[in-house]
């Protein structure tokens, strides 16, 4: 995804361990707010069925951001569940930024880690890459999201610790602290940079302080409905639609 709403969706991770629950078909669709201004949307339909889970997810510009610059990434992913563990098998990514400008990206994984890392046209590994093959227990992005974006029952909420893996950058989300606000709850929460960033990244900003409220459904569990963040254009917003 492009930074600045990649840094707005991907407050997003691993669901932390929990009782087993039915099967289950989401629905996701939010708008992401720049400054106040809407600049995309995010949209996840995500499926489990007994102990495996399929996504498919879109983020688009919109708007005025669109008539400045069309980019549009399409994404999917797969792989096993256990509980609220998710361990993908597979992840794709098609980025069209415009003028031309398209790329595929694929991960795949064995038991948990990524044993291969794929792009059309090539991308030039850089000397601060990560190594796939030290990523084990890491997710990819599209399955981050759909964990934390689909509903859950209340004892899951602000539950949260995990490592992403994007094929080249290794990062960190947790999320904790959960309080009441009116009839649901609101977690405190942080997105970490960790590994195969620049300097020049790392300097303007490591640590995304984040905050994520969840309200009720008709059914008992909680929905997240927005989600709060600093990215490095400012401040930064997904809303549900």
């Amino acid at each position: 995804m492009g930074k600045a709403f990649w840094h707005a969706a991907l407050i997003a991770a691993l669901l932390a361990p929990g009782v087993a629950r039915a099967d289950q078909a989401d629905a996701i669709r939010f708008d992401v707010i720049l400054r106040g201004i809407k600049a995309g949307e995010l949209r996840i339909d995500g499926r489990i069925e007994g102990a495996h889970y399929t996504a498919q997810g879109v983020m688009e510009t919109t708007g005025l951001a669109a008539a400045i610059r069309k980019i549009r990434y399409t994404a999917t992913a797969q792989g096993a569940t256990r509980e609220t563990r998710f361990t993908p098998s597979r992840y794709t990514e098609t980025a069209d930024r415009g003028s031309g400008k398209r790329r595929d990206f694929e991960i795949r994984y064995r038991a948990g880690t990524p044993v291969s890392v794929a792009s059309n046209p090539p991308r030039t590994p850089k000397d601060r890459d990560v190594d796939p093959a030290k990523q084990g227990g890491t997710i990819d992005p599209l399955t981050a999201l759909y964990a934390v974006l689909r509903d859950v029952s209340p004892d899951q909420a602000c539950q949260l610790d995990a490592k992403m893996f994007d094929g080249a950058r290794r990062s960190q989300v947790r999320l904790s602290a959960p309080k009441p606000a009116g009839a649901g709850v609101t977690c405190s929460g942080e997105y970490r940079r960790l590994e195969g960033f620049s300097e020049r990244e790392m300097a303007e900003k490591s640590r995304f302080p984040f905050t994520l409220t969840y309200a009720p459904t008709a059914d008992g569990r909680l929905r997240v409905v927005e989600i709060s963040t600093e990215t490095i254009l400012g401040k930064g917003h997904l809303k549900r639609r």
